[in-house]
């Protein structure tokens, strides 16, 4: 394995975590956007939205049988496969006097929760501290193996 692999990884992580973490702030900034946008007069809620990560290489046992070969295959990591929409129901909420009420005086809320955001928040930030710590210990190694080569 070549020590720019480590970067490369290192590097692939912290970008699709910085991602997540981007889509995870939208997710809170919208928590009461009632009206994203609005299809034939009608408004439509917001949705959340989730990263859908993949790894760069196509499995495991391709990677191991590169590396046992000596061919470099290049850094495996990770890669933001799509952004999707969360399917769960929108939340009806009775409020009559909104300006996005239907017929029967409810509003549909965003499908949100700010836990489940914190949580994600807290779990993706957890994992960009991580690849920060492998990325600062690539670099130490790489360090430490150039003051011995002089």
């Amino acid at each position: 394995m070549k020590i720019n692999n480590a970067f490369d990884i290192s590097a692939s992580a912290l970008t699709a975590q910085r991602l997540r973490m981007d889509v995870i702030s939208s997710n809170i900034a919208n928590a009461e956007t009632t009206r994203a946008k609005v299809e034939n007069g009608q408004a439509i809620p917001y949705r959340r939205k989730t990263v859908v990560l993949e790894p760069n290489q196509s499995s495991f046992t391709d990677v191991l049988k590169a590396q046992m070969e000596g061919n470099s295959t290049g850094a495996a990591g990770v890669k933001v496969a799509q952004i999707q929409e969360d399917p769960s129901p929108l939340k009806p909420v009775y409020n009559p006097g909104h300006p996005d009420a239907d017929k029967d005086g409810y509003v549909y809320m965003p499908n949100v929760d700010i836990m489940k955001e914190m949580v994600d928040m807290i779990s993706t930030t957890r994992s960009y501290e991580a690849n920060v710590t492998a990325l600062n210990a690539s670099k130490a190694m790489v360090s430490k193996a150039l003051e011995i080569g002089r």
